[in-house]
């Protein structure tokens, strides 16, 4: 009896070792909580690298991706009428706020439906702002695609409501 929970015990430690293996910590980052505020060049999005908080420039609280030459910020900010969503769009090198891009965002909702939220310019902010009105409780994924002349930049973030 005490062989057989040992060779159980032995192959559940070695499952757990080879998930977490195969596990990718670039895809997204994950916020369990959100925060009570408010065809051309193609840059690769298939490996975007997630940045913690104050690891290099100025956060807004959020998820941080640099890809290629650009830095983006993911907040979520939960609210009565839906979930606002804010994006920092910046210049890698020096976080120099880029404000003529086209910004959208595909979101999967945790039902499995699909949306696309369209982002518009705060100039006062820096930033790029939309609204979410869908409340349901769960985790959505989040792709956001940013044309900045001509030139395609993804991120994948996630969060939970």
């Amino acid at each position: 009896m005490n062989s057989i929970k040992s060779g159980l015990i032995l192959i559940a430690s070695a499952g757990l070792l080879l998930l977490g293996a195969c596990t990718n910590s670039n895809q997204a980052a994950n916020t369990e909580n959100i925060p009570a505020s408010s065809s051309s060049n193609t840059q690769p999005s298939a490996s975007p690298i997630p940045k913690v908080e104050g690891q290099h420039g100025k956060s807004h609280g959020g998820q941080i991706v640099e890809t290629g030459a650009y830095h983006l910020e993911f907040v979520p900010v939960k609210e009565a009428n839906g979930t606002h969503l804010d994006l920092y769009l910046q210049r890698g090198d020096n976080h120099e706020a880029i404000p003529n891009a086209k910004v959208t965002a595909q979101i999967q909702l945790p039902d499995g439906t699909q949306k696309t939220v369209p982002f518009t310019y705060d100039v006062k902010g820096k930033h790029y702002a939309g609204l979410l009105k869908e409340k349901i409780n769960g985790q959505y994924q989040v792709k956001v695609n940013a044309d900045i002349q001509g030139k395609k930049v993804d991120g994948r973030f996630n969060f939970n409501r």
